[in-house]
């Protein structure tokens, strides 16, 4: 039987408010939240925790599609990146300047599009967009 679990995309206007949201939707029924990183949620959604249950199939709805992409588009993944390059020691700030130019160019991700590709990698999970 397929689960289906909804995004309710009105409700993300920043990357904050996008872990909120996943935070909402996904762990249920445990007392820690995921953390603000794409490898975690990468991690959640291979499930065994909280609203998704290993490899059983799940249909992920995202309302308000158009609104999520423009709040997590160039502007919050500019920002994002930034934040990355003011933290001392803890990235590859040469890696981080090159994903940042590409996306200054036109040709680099989004937070957006990087959710989506993780999203993608996991063949359990069904994404319906509205």
């Amino acid at each position: 039987m397929t689960r289906i679990l909804t995004l309710d995309g009105s409700r993300i206007h920043d990357l904050a408010s996008f872990y909120d949201e996943v935070n909402r939707v996904f762990m249920t029924g445990v007392d820690w939240q995921l953390g603000h990183s794409l490898d975690a949620l990468d991690d959640m959604l291979y499930g065994g925790y909280g609203a998704l249950d290993g490899d059983a199939p799940v249909t992920l709805v995202w309302t308000d599609f158009a609104h999520s992409r423009d709040a997590l588009g160039i502007d919050a993944t500019r920002a994002w990146l930034q934040d990355k390059l003011d933290t001392p020691g803890r990235y590859d700030k040469a890696r981080i300047r090159r994903d940042l130019d590409a996306l200054e160019a036109g040709s680099g991700p989004t937070f957006f599009d990087l959710v989506l590709e993780i999203i993608a990698a996991h063949p359990n999970i069904t994404l319906e967009t509205r």
